[in-house]
């Protein structure tokens, strides 16, 4: 007991306790004793560096608010997301919690707040959850980072061919060297080259407009872009790029209406094109188009109920196409 605490006790005891107090000898503490102390605060003081420092190194992840991360400035991948996806992924999370962290670096121009390397899709989930995102985070240079995002979804195949070439010319039009953008992309130059003149040559509006297109490769885009060469072709399908029927269609399938109307010779009618499956918000299809040159062709794959409700309709939405087509022509 130390002379503090039997001094302490010592005023508030009787005097017959207190002078027991008084007499009683002091324990000391051993040499022993200490060193044990002395080696526990090193261990405690050794696990704190060691953690620290790999802290520092983003070897170990730690918790954020997902409403503090903001996307990568070299976006690689088109806003359209996969609502059923998504869905899957808010399950496990809600379920079974995040397993696979995210990367992050701190954002260079605005303090407490963080930039994403990858993980776009477990931010968006554990945002609408409202919970903590597990993220690593690490000191990143720009061509770290853009390395960073382009390993990750190599690896994992999920970047669409559009969205390859467009992340492709973000970074050239970032003044990153060609290398770097083999390194991040994992393709040889040849390949970029690619990517860089189909991301050129169809404009990225249009790129929005059809979207992430996963299951349409190079020479479908390159078909496109040669198509949309002519200006009133491109002009075409800027404007089917506005109509309900486009905007309803499943981003694969856009491709090939778009192929249509920018190879449609006036008076002569469209090219033959593949099926184009028209599908709900949802996503389900409910009917297939198919186009030759002479005739179109709609089946429906809904109920019967639903095909008696569409002939019904016809004669009013052709009486809508005939009013607008005629507006147009007067403008």
């Amino acid at each position: 007991m130390s002379k503090r605490t039997q001094s302490i006790r010592s005023m508030f005891a009787a005097p017959e306790e207190a002078a027991s107090l008084d007499a009683r000898p002091i324990a000391r503490v051993t040499s022993g004793a200490v060193r044990s102390l002395k080696d526990t605060f090193s261990d405690v003081e050794r696990q704190y560096e060691a953690l620290r420092e790999q802290l520092a190194k983003g070897t170990v992840a730690i918790e954020l608010d997902p409403e503090t991360i903001d996307p990568s400035p070299f976006a690689d991948r088109f806003e359209e997301q996969d609502p059923s996806a998504d869905a899957s992924l808010t399950q496990s999370i809600a379920e079974s919690g995040q397993e696979i962290p995210i990367l992050v670096r701190e954002h260079p121009a605005k303090p407490g707040r963080y930039q994403s390397a990858y993980g776009h899709r477990r931010i968006r989930v554990t945002r609408a959850l409202g919970i903590k995102i597990k993220a690593y985070v690490r000191e990143l240079t720009d061509e770290d980072l853009v390395v960073a995002q382009g390993i990750e979804n190599s690896g994992r195949e999920d970047l669409s061919f559009i969205e390859r070439a467009a992340f492709a010319l973000t970074l050239e039009e970032g003044g990153f060297q060609r290398s770097l953008i083999q390194s991040a992309l994992s393709v040889d130059r040849t390949e970029v080259s690619k990517l860089i003149a189909v991301a050129k040559a169809v404009p990225k509006d249009l790129q929005q407009a059809i979207g992430r297109a996963p299951k349409v490769g190079r020479p479908r885009w390159l078909a496109l872009a040669d198509a949309i060469a002519d200006t009133k072709a491109l002009a075409r399908v800027r404007k089917l790029a506005l109509t309900d029927g486009f905007l309803s269609a499943h981003t694969n399938d856009r491709l090939a209406l778009v192929l249509a109307a920018a190879k449609k010779v006036e008076g002569v009618g469209a090219a033959t094109s593949e099926p184009v499956s028209i599908r709900s918000s949802g996503g389900a299809e409910i009917a297939r188009v198919v186009r030759s040159a002479k005739r179109s062709r709609i089946e429906i794959t809904e109920d019967a109920e639903f095909v008696d409700f569409l002939v019904s309709k016809l004669p009013e939405l052709h009486r809508s196409y005939r009013n607008e087509r005629r507006s147009a022509n007067q403008d």
